[in-house]
């Protein structure tokens, strides 16, 4: 168990665990980590639209000047776009401020080495040891302190890089789109890229207010998203989230399209053009498996890892992977990008369309999923997962399910919650099976 990060970064309350204090001191550990070499080191640091993004950024800047490092300042931009200005400014190490799709209570710390990925578990816990380490003997002179400044064309390249995605031959002329950004990170570039593509653009949470992002916008609350597609009869909807990773996309008929039907459609055409670098796509333990069954039978292969995105990206790269992702929209292109980006995975999606010539509903209706049920049951301490009763309790619901379903059962990364998910043929069996397991759960953590 690692003290302060989880399956994506640092995260949780602002100014409760996510203080000036250990922004200062994680932007010292961070800065000394990454000093290798006698150049002088460089970070850029990003942003979503949270209030709490000044006072982080704040704490951030003067915990790697303090440690000699420059800062560039980019201000409210994707997750993606750090990742990616990380590698094209040549910086040391890129810092993103967000908690994603949690509420604006909420904020984060994620971290990208200079390639751009982010980091292995070892490399954090290195960071973790130094953020609880004495570090005045280690701080810079002050005649070696760092310098910051912000960055304007930052919007810019960002947009650049997303349209060069595409094939020049591909634009979006005739499409009429609604995007959803959340009122997050993506609220200046997104419609600007689908626009100067030749999109018909509408868009919706574009107006951030330091408060309202995530706020009944975004993927994880599509039903604005749903009501103005049908309202101005759009031929696709779009939804980022906060910080613009991952992206859900609804059809002109108003259904919701998840990461797996993405996954399932971009693996499809990137077969037909011979461009799979492996013939299989890589997704995580809670993906549908009608994907599974789906890409089985065009003769493509599921590798399954942990839940997160940075574990289905460590595998893509050990493996020879360029397509992954999660059902949650966090879609991985290694051709183009080092983490999900939500703009540039929707940008395929369209040029997929557009080759087919055929609705969104058809391209993405790749497979019936699977009843698949998840239930959360948060808990106080301890581990309720080890108690005997429990164990018992889910052996005998993997013997119901038996071969023609899966149970997934981990405690959240980010949250003091444990997630049970079953899937199978049968919907009644599945929710009699969930049922049982929250049941013997919720007891053990009582």
């Amino acid at each position: 168990m690692r003290k302060y990060f989880g399956t994506d970064g640092i995260r949780g309350r602002a100014n409760g665990i996510i203080t000036p204090e250990l922004a200062l001191k994680v932007g010292q550990a961070a800065g000394l980590v990454f000093q290798r070499g006698d150049h002088r080191h460089r970070v850029v640091i990003g942003k979503d639209t949270r209030l709490s993004g000044y006072m982080i950024e704040t704490a951030l800047v003067a915990g790697f000047t303090s440690v000699g490092m420059d800062v560039l300042l980019l201000g409210p931009v994707p997750t993606p776009a750090v990742a990616m200005l990380t590698r094209s400014m040549r910086a040391d190490i890129g810092v993103m401020i967000s908690a994603s799709h949690n509420p604006f209570e909420d904020n984060g710390i994620k971290l990208f080495g200079p390639d751009g990925f982010k980091l292995n578990d070892d490399v954090e816990r290195e960071i973790e040891a130094l953020i609880d380490a004495e570090l005045h003997k280690r701080l810079a002179g002050s005649s070696d302190l760092g310098r910051a400044k912000r960055i304007e064309s930052v919007h810019a390249r960002y947009v650049e890089f997303a349209k060069r995605t595409l094939p020049r031959s591909v634009t979006l002329d005739g499409l009429r789109v609604v995007v959803d950004c959340a009122n997050g990170a993506a609220y200046r570039v997104a419609p600007e890229t689908l626009w100067e593509l030749g999109a018909d653009v509408i868009s919706i949470g574009v107006e951030p207010d330091g408060f309202n992002i995530n706020r009944d916008v975004g993927s994880t609350a599509p039903t604005a998203l749903v009501d103005m597609v049908r309202e101005r009869r759009a031929d696709i909807g779009i939804a980022l989230d906060g910080d613009a990773d991952r992206v859900l996309i609804v059809d002109e008929k108003g259904h919701v399209v998840d990461g797996d039907q993405l996954m399932a459609a971009i693996a499809r055409s990137w077969q037909e053009d011979e461009r799979l670098t492996q013939p299989g796509v890589v997704a995580t333990i809670m993906s549908n498996l009608g994907l599974e069954r789906f890409l089985g039978g065009i003769g493509l292969h599921l590798a399954r890892t942990a839940v997160g995105d940075r574990y289905v990206l460590e595998h893509m790269r050990e493996h020879g992977y360029n397509l992954g992702g999660e059902q949650s929209g966090h879609i991985i292109m290694s051709d183009y990008t080092t983490t999900g980006d939500g703009l540039v995975a929707a940008l395929q999606l369209l040029s997929v369309v557009q080759r087919s010539g055929k609705p969104v509903s058809e391209v993405c209706h790749c497979f019936d999923p699977l009843p698949q049920i998840l239930k959360n049951v948060r808990y106080r301490s301890g581990e309720p997962l080890r108690q005997e009763s429990v164990v018992t309790v889910i052996e005998q619901a993997r013997g119901r399910l038996g071969q023609s379903g899966r149970l997934v059962i981990r405690p959240s990364g980010t949250e003091p919650v444990i997630r049970v998910m079953a899937e199978g043929d049968d919907r009644t069996l599945v929710a009699e099976v969930v049922d049982e397991v929250v049941e013997a759960v919720a007891k053990a953590a009582a």
